[in-house]
């Protein structure tokens, strides 16, 4: 309730500020929410390919694993840009 009061009693650079920290709190939020999502999807997805041919589970496993590595560079990649945001 404090932090509150003090937002609305903000001077226009310490609003400012106030924006970007939420600006990079949102932008992180969903940065961790897309990652988490697209990582089921592709584990999800991954075993229903295996459950159907058996024998090319070490193919779609190891492009599962390649993807799903992807996925999270990109998440990286997305939480520095929004730490990055946040400090400037």
């Amino acid at each position: 309730m404090h932090t509150l009061l003090m937002l609305l009693q903000a001077t226009p650079e310490t609003a400012l500020n106030s924006n970007a920290l939420l600006g990079a709190g949102i932008g992180m939020g969903l940065a961790i929410i897309g990652a988490g999502i697209g990582i089921g999807r592709i584990g999800g997805q991954a075993v229903e390919a295996i459950a159907r041919q058996p024998e090319a589970s070490a193919d779609i496993r190891g492009a599962m694993i390649l993807t799903a590595a992807l996925v999270e560079g990109a998440t990286l990649a997305a939480l520095v840009f929004a730490l990055l945001f946040k400090l400037a």
